[in-house]
């Protein structure tokens, strides 16, 4: 006679694959989330969920019954590391991607539906970024709901799934950044081009700039804020970067200072580098805008603003700069790389400054790798 299980029930479906379930606290039946291939998958299930249950830490049958929907938005609410323009990115990945998951009570996503779900976003029109942004933004949320008991396991399990593969990007050659810089109207955008090609600057950063953080008598720009600017909604206001790494303070290749010295002068408002026609900060969008503009003027088409920032990296790199001193001048490390590397350049950024205006005396373009990875 076949042994009968002490803890919960396994049954074959008419599919082949084998169901398992198990009698909760509350006397309701609870399934698990999702069907197994063999039995012994099913059996090995029911063994954790009988472990969990004996040390206390068994799903939440209540809470698990959450739709998707109310559960995802309460951890955009909630979370403390979510900011600002995260949480609006996540929202309008939850209306345009995410639509046949949100209804689905919490217990009912299973590791199947959610690779049925990928699979078909991935055959729409949705952009790959998008999509792997959704993804990230599922698992880390049931992350949130295994680690407070509402789950037993995250069902997300798609290897690679949550991960962007960025494209090789253009950079700007010396002569290229000369004609951005004479193609951009109007005039006052022009220190702009300069920052973000030879200092490496985020767009939010540059329009973040205030007159206190230049120094044109001992060349340098402090870092300190970025300018965060959100679609759905009307705020704009300052932010400090996300990482300490992000606060830097950089020195101003030699030839840069003239520019930016003309522009506090004739274009500056009384606190902010960059203004509107308002006199308010300027918008990161009108910027961008002025740049796409003199991009077509001069065939720089492929190139986004972005690029520039690349161009700065490549740059640096073309003067002499080591990877621990692209690091620092571009703010572009994790907290724990920051600590490690930031030391050994602090002797070195002026150095790197000065050897980029060399480079841009000599502006042989021929020297410069039109691709960085």
């Amino acid at each position: 006679m076949a042994n009968r299980r002490r803890f919960g029930n396994v049954r074959k479906l008419p599919s082949g694959r084998y169901q398992a379930s198990y009698i909760g606290p509350d006397g309701v039946r609870q399934p698990a989330p999702d069907t197994f291939k063999t039995k012994t998958d099913a059996s090995v299930w029911l063994t954790t969920v009988e472990a969990d249950l004996m040390r206390g830490v068994l799903a939440d049958p209540e809470a698990s019954q959450m739709p998707l929907r109310e559960w995802l938005n309460l951890v955009l609410e909630q979370s403390p590391t979510i900011g600002e323009r995260w949480r609006e990115t996540c929202q309008r990945n939850m209306r345009l991607h995410m639509v046949s998951l949100l209804d689905l009570p919490l217990r009912s996503v299973s590791t199947t539906k959610v690779r049925q779900w990928h699979a078909e976003a991935l055959k729409g029109d949705g952009g790959r970024t998008s999509i792997a942004q959704s993804y990230r933004f599922l698992r880390m949320a049931l992350n949130i709901a295994v680690a407070d008991g509402i789950l037993i396991s995250n069902p997300c399990r798609i290897k690679g799934a949550g991960v962007i593969e960025a494209a090789e990007r253009p950079t700007a050659s010396v002569v290229d950044l000369v004609s951005l810089v004479d193609a951009i109207s109007p005039a006052k955008y022009r220190a702009a081009i300069l920052i973000g090609g030879w200092i490496g600057l985020r767009r939010g950063e540059i329009v973040a700039l205030k007159r206190t953080d230049i120094d044109l008598i001992g060349l340098t720009v402090d870092v300190s804020r970025t300018r965060l600017e959100l679609l759905a909604s009307p705020v704009r206001k300052d932010k400090k970067p996300k990482t300490k790494a992000g606060r830097r303070t950089l020195s101003i290749p030699p030839h840069v200072a003239p520019f930016l010295r003309a522009h506090l002068d004739e274009h500056a408002g009384a606190e902010y580098v960059f203004i509107g026609t308002d006199g308010a900060p300027l918008r990161g969008n009108t910027l961008y805008q002025a740049f796409v503009r003199a991009r077509k003027r001069v065939g720089l088409d492929h190139l986004m603003f972005h690029d520039l920032r690349h161009t700065g990296s490549t740059l640096a790199a073309a003067a002499g700069a080591t990877t621990a001193d692209l690091m620092k001048r571009l703010g572009h490390s994790t907290e724990v790389q920051a600590r490690r590397y930031l030391h050994a350049v602090d002797g070195r950024d002026r150095e790197i400054a000065q050897a980029l205006s060399r480079l841009a005396e000599s502006g042989d373009a021929a020297k410069l790798p039109r691709i960085i990875r």
